[in-house]
């Protein structure tokens, strides 16, 4: 983690964070985080010990936001990707900067109220050709020289995303490869039919 300011009491201090570095552990919550680039995972944990993604935070995006109420985070947050985080300090934020950020918050509350349907109302296929969709705007995606969208994911990642475990993401994933929907690589999934992938998505 490199930080580039020791002050105190800033409005925004950018922190740089390496894939796999967690920057925010469940309880006292008293700054706010927007990132600047890369992809932040928001994810906790079930009493099993099994691990549940809540939501991919991309650039321009925001994420701490009890730090707003003062309340405690139940949450952790962790760098996919290489990423740069701006912290700022809630009681410096002008009225401007309120409204953007409650802006915001309608539409994380948008993306949640879809998810949430996605988990309960849509099958296991449909989630993960829906999470497949979202991740290719994020920073785990890049374009192939065929045109073709290549996205750094695992069975286990997507299968935290989508509420389901390992052993059957990999059944689902086997099925959309054999269809040519997709091909699956290690970490590694290619979109072959975008378009196959939307319907199964909206299915």
């Amino acid at each position: 983690m490199t930080q580039t300011s020791n002050a105190t009491r800033t409005y925004v201090d950018t922190v740089t964070y390496r894939p796999g570095a967690v920057i925010l552990y469940p309880g006292k919550s008293d700054m706010l985080y927007r990132v600047s680039s890369g992809l932040i995972r928001v994810h906790t944990m079930d009493d099993d010990g099994n691990g549940l993604t809540l939501r991919y935070v991309k650039p321009g995006e925001y994420f701490g936001e009890e730090a707003l109420a003062g309340v405690n985070r139940a949450y952790f947050a962790e760098a996919v990707t290489d990423s740069s985080v701006d912290v700022i300090n809630p009681a410096l934020m002008t009225a401007e900067d309120n409204l953007i950020v409650t802006t915001h918050l309608v539409r994380t509350l948008e993306r949640a109220y879809e998810s949430i349907y996605r988990l309960v109302g849509k099958r296991l296929r449909a989630r993960i050709a829906g999470e497949l969709l979202e991740l290719k705007d994020t920073a785990l995606a890049t374009m192939l020289d065929s045109g073709e969208t290549m996205i750094y994911a695992t069975h286990d990642e997507l299968a935290a995303a989508v509420g389901s475990v390992r052993e059957t993401v990999t059944k689902v994933v086997g099925e959309l490869s054999r269809e040519g929907v997709i091909s699956a690589g290690y970490g590694k999934i290619t979109l072959k039919n975008e378009a196959a992938l939307g319907e199964i998505a909206a299915a």
